[in-house]
């Protein structure tokens, strides 16, 4: 278990006292044994511990509430197999805090993929005569591209919207984004510009231009 986990769950130990290590223990044992009202007491005390450790970490409300009930049921399920029933409460506040920055990470990546694609196509939509002059010069050219650019693959597009015009694109930034890995980025980006450029010798619109 790494240290920036090992100090937070033995304060959080340490807050609820050793009684809560030993009822954990206790309610592994009973219910190994067929009893399960132990166990159901231990969900009354410990959900809202849990739900705490999983909001400090930024999680909503929904998937809070996700994460503290998959606690509970990963634990029944691999209760058998728990070599140590003293380090059970340890392991669930590990194992929800794990899980709420799994899903912190989720969302922003998300919110990342979503913004890239809103910033690389927001002003194809906008009216030529609202947009600025340096961009409505090229208003036909670029019209004709960027309806290539849309009927390419949706990986293509969303790729080509961030790199493919940029001299020198942040690959790290893009692999974000779009949840690629930065060795496949440049590769990716040449099959699609061929794509692109296939397509656009194919039409007598784009060499007129």
């Amino acid at each position: 278990m790494s240290d920036d986990l090992v100090e937070p769950v033995d304060t959080a130990l340490r807050d609820q006292g050793e009684s809560l290590v030993d009822q954990a223990a206790h309610a592994v044992e009973a219910y190994r044994a067929g009893e399960r009202e132990p166990l159901a007491a231990l969900v009354h005390v410990m959900t809202p511990l849990l739900w705490h450790t999983v909001r400090a970490q930024g999680v909503d409300q929904e998937h809070a509430q996700d994460i503290v009930q998959n606690v509970w049921l990963t634990l029944v399920r691999d209760i058998d197999q728990i070599r140590d029933p003293r380090a059970t409460l340890q392991w669930m506040l590990v194992t929800a805090k794990r899980a709420a920055w799994r899903a912190v990470r989720r969302t922003r990546d998300e919110a990342l993929r979503q913004d890239a694609d809103e910033h690389a196509t927001d002003w194809l939509t906008t009216p030529v005569d609202e947009l600025p002059d340096s961009l409505a010069v090229r208003s036909e050219r670029d019209k004709v591209l960027w309806e290539h650019v849309r009927a390419l693959p949706d990986r293509c597009r969303r790729l080509l919207g961030l790199v493919a015009l940029v001299e020198r694109p942040d690959y790290a930034v893009v692999s974000q984004a779009l949840g690629m890995p930065v060795g496949s980025i440049g590769p990716t980006r040449g099959r699609c510009l061929a794509k692109l450029r296939t397509s656009l010798a194919a039409d007598p619109t784009w060499s007129l231009s």
